[in-house]
């Protein structure tokens, strides 16, 4: 985005173009990541909040940058079988069948 920071910054701004979002959109967190702070991305939800945007969020607890474990993974292939295929995926909350 160049330094110093100029007009280009805002026109490249995920948080000043939140209102622009259009589809669908899955954004991950580490609760202590310290390449990039978590603060970055709560303010880019919070843009969206303010712009009406729905959008699935996951803070990944105890993580840090890069993958967030298994559970992220399952949470990634659930975003995308949903919202590539329009097929739901399993439940995984319902009770087991006996």
């Amino acid at each position: 985005m160049g330094y110093p920071v100029g007009p280009q910054y805002a026109e490249s701004s995920n948080i000043d173009n939140a209102g622009k979002l259009q589809g669908h959109l899955f954004l991950v967190v580490g609760e202590v990541d310290t390449n990039v702070p978590p603060e970055s991305t709560y303010r880019f939800v919070d843009a969206l909040i303010k712009a009406n945007k729905d959008f699935d969020f996951l803070l990944v607890t105890n993580g840090g940058h890069g993958s967030g474990g298994a559970y992220y993974q399952r949470r990634l292939q659930d975003f995308f079988t949903r919202h590539l295929t329009d097929v739901n995926p399993p439940n995984r909350n319902a009770p087991l069948a006996r």
